[in-house]
């Protein structure tokens, strides 16, 4: 009788096959769900902020370029295989159980590139993302192990021969299911410059007001007016060159600040998440961020080159090496030893003491980055562009209509 995973292997591992195509299922419809509230957001607390490490954060692959394709988010494509091992196991057939053996090998080919372009790129691991990729390896190591054709000569006579029948079919469901997802997708950015985008706008509005700190940096990333405070758009951003969100917050505003060109005053708060400058937070997250802070400090007149090199070159900035390179060639590598620097920081960063905690998990309310303060209401973590560009608009709109008319046009909109 031939050797076959579904058909008449022991039923064990007809149960563990099962298993990790169920366990590909849930962890990708997990990394749907982490897609598309990160990227789409209703309400402005859902914003994603650095909140466990550099490396281990989910929102680095939600927002890069192999979190979609053609619209489709990725994980789509994961509760197709975990469903056709789940129904193999069901209704198991030869030709069934070639065709996924074929698939299982291509998926495990998938897996690994999109691993290491996470790992070496991305310099991040989702943990969401790592779920699927163990259910996967798994579910390929059981097909390899005991699957069908495994007495076969050749590699490709043993992984490599699906039923056209089946692959068609399977071909033609996936394709009719990614287009439901490319028409949802759609409507989900539509939403966000309609009633969503004035959800938003409300509910900034309903923030608690808070003072601007008792230092506001004088280190600007957009500077539109003498006076900070004469813009209609004023932010203080609480920033760690080294943070994920916060080179993703920067993309945002690169763009905002063109929108709003002549209307808006970004402050670059300095908050590196690393203990040997910051002693606002407990976490030690980013080793560098501090030396990166320094030398962008050093010389007020070279610190936005500085800083858009930093982002423009995030993959490169947590290496010592690039670092030093950076330093020379701006010609701050006296910064790290230079006192009157050093001290101006870590005011800056002490400022962070100055606002109440708004969790009683967090000793103060400035607790991660991105943090902005933004014409003194405080949105933690980041927003995607068109819900800032709402928010900024609405910020406009009342500097130049007046508050009365302003809320009119926006807070009473749905």
């Amino acid at each position: 009788m031939q050797k076959s995973l579904t058909l008449n292997n022991k039923l064990w591992y007809r149960i563990l096959s099962f298993i990790t195509g169920l366990g590909m299922i849930v962890a990708s419809i997990m990394t749907i769900e982490h897609f598309f509230a990160a990227n789409y957001p209703s309400s402005i607390f859902e914003g994603s902020f650095c909140d466990i490490s550099t490396f281990l954060n989910c929102d680095s692959s939600a927002f890069s370029v192999i979190s979609q394709i053609g619209g489709v988010p990725l994980g789509y494509f994961g509760i197709i295989v975990g469903g056709l091992v789940c129904l193999g196991v069901l209704f198991p057939s030869e030709n069934f159980e070639r065709t996924n053996k074929t698939i299982a090998f291509l998926n495990a080919l998938g897996v690994i590139a999109v691993l290491l372009f996470s790992v070496l790129y991305l310099k991040s691991l989702c943990l969401l993302c790592s779920g699927y990729y163990v259910f996967s390896l798994a579910g390929f190591m059981l097909f390899w192990r005991y699957g069908i054709d495994n007495d076969k000569q050749g590699f490709i006579s043993k992984h490599f021969n699906p039923s056209l029948k089946h692959a068609a079919t399977f071909a033609v469901v996936t394709i009719v299911g990614a287009y439901g997802f490319v028409l949802f997708h759609n409507a989900k950015k539509e939403a966000q410059s309609g009633g969503v985008a004035a959800r938003i706008v409300k509910q900034y509005y309903n923030l608690p007001k808070v003072e601007s700190p008792s230092i506001i940096s004088p280190f600007m990333t957009v500077q539109s007016t003498e006076k900070f405070e004469d813009a209609p758009i004023q932010i203080i951003e609480y920033g760690d060159f080294l943070c994920t969100d916060c080179r993703y917050l920067y993309e945002q505003l690169s763009k905002l600040k063109e929108d709003f060109k002549g209307k808006i005053n970004i402050a670059f708060q300095f908050f590196p998440l690393e203990a040997e400058c910051n002693h606002v937070v407990d976490k030690n997250k980013h080793p560098g961020s501090c030396e990166l802070s320094y030398m962008s400090a050093y010389n007020p007149s070279k610190f936005s080159q500085i800083h858009d090199e930093i982002f423009s070159n995030f993959e490169s900035a947590s290496d010592p090496q690039w670092r030093s390179e950076l330093a020379k060639k701006y010609q701050v590598e006296a910064a790290i030893d230079d006192p009157e620097t050093v001290e101006l920081v870590n005011r800056i960063i002490s400022t962070g003491t100055e606002y109440e905690k708004t969790s009683d998990k967090f000793a103060h309310g400035i607790r991660s980055t991105p943090t902005m303060i933004v014409n003194n209401r405080m949105i933690i973590g980041t927003l995607p562009y068109v819900q800032l560009k709402a928010i900024f608009q609405a910020l406009v709109d009342e500097h130049e209509q007046g508050s009365k008319k302003f809320m009119e046009n926006w807070v009473g909109s749905d």
